[in-house]
């Protein structure tokens, strides 16, 4: 099954990594060279037309190698940068000229943003619609939940929440975490199992239960995306087998296409 059934699917998180670039010095890996050609294949296999470039740990606050790749996306993309919470307001809205949509901060080895930043960012980019986009260990959820409750706009947080040791439904940070999205402005990406679980492919069972449990009280909250080029994922797993993965999870067709097309088109614009 591919989405092109329903038009205007999306991935709502991947990675354009190009040697042209130079790596910032804060970086983890050496990632591997990873072109919008490259990419365009992904998108012919699964049925996707829209797509969200997420800026890479890799290349800190130098945004250029994303915005050549949304650019060379066409119409159909948006991205995500990573800035400084004090950068220029004519910077902000040049960059969402071009389609940016939010701001990445990854709370986790290679990112460069902290967490003193995050709500005067937060309150800087709320009138132009964007987003926090966020990446951390989910069992940091409950130390940080009540600033996440207070902040403007919107939250997007990654991959089932990311919780670096897998949890149960019934933990205290998975709570946490359902507790934000009730809130009703914040997001989840049913994405990159194999970033966090200890049971492995091709099940991932136990993210996949913390996702059946998302995709089921949230569905107006998921999101998909594929997370290519799956940097630093070895071996690398298939797209097509996150696509049917989270697929899987969700179960409910309906629910499916709202977190292919609507739920994106509403976080990002479309």
């Amino acid at each position: 099954m591919t989405a092109e059934a329903w038009p205007n699917a999306c991935d709502c998180h991947m990675h354009i990594y190009d040697d042209r670039y130079p790596l910032a010095a804060t970086e983890t890996f050496t990632p591997p060279n990873a072109p919008v050609s490259a990419y365009r294949e992904v998108q012919r296999e699964l049925g996707l037309t829209r797509v969200v470039v997420i800026q890479p740990t890799g290349y800190g606050f130098d945004n250029r190698c994303t915005l050549e790749g949304m650019a060379a996306l066409g119409a159909n993309a948006r991205g995500i940068c990573v800035v400084p919470h004090d950068v220029a307001a004519e910077e902000l809205q040049r960059l969402h000229g071009l389609g940016i949509r939010g701001v990445r901060f990854m709370m986790l080895p290679g990112g460069v943003l902290p967490w003193s930043s995050l709500a005067p960012t937060a309150a800087r980019i709320a009138p132009m619609g964007w987003h926090i986009g966020l990446q951390l260990d989910g069992r940091d959820l409950p130390q940080h939940e009540a600033m996440l409750m207070q902040l403007p706009g919107r939250i997007v947080v990654d991959h089932v929440g990311k919780f670096l040791e897998p949890v149960t439904v019934d933990s205290a940070a998975f709570a946490s975490l359902c507790r934000i999205l009730d809130r009703g402005n914040v997001w989840i990406k049913l994405s990159a199992p194999y970033e966090t679980s200890k049971r492995g492919a091709p099940g991932y069972e136990d993210v996949a239960v913390l996702a059946r449990e998302l995709a089921k009280r949230f569905p107006e909250r998921c999101l998909w995306a594929s997370n290519w080029p799956h940097p630093n994922a070895t071996p690398e797993p298939p797209s097509r087998a996150m696509f049917e993965w989270a697929r899987a999870c969700v179960g409910n067709d309906a629910h499916w296409r709202m977190i292919l097309v609507d739920n994106p088109a509403e976080v990002y614009g479309f």
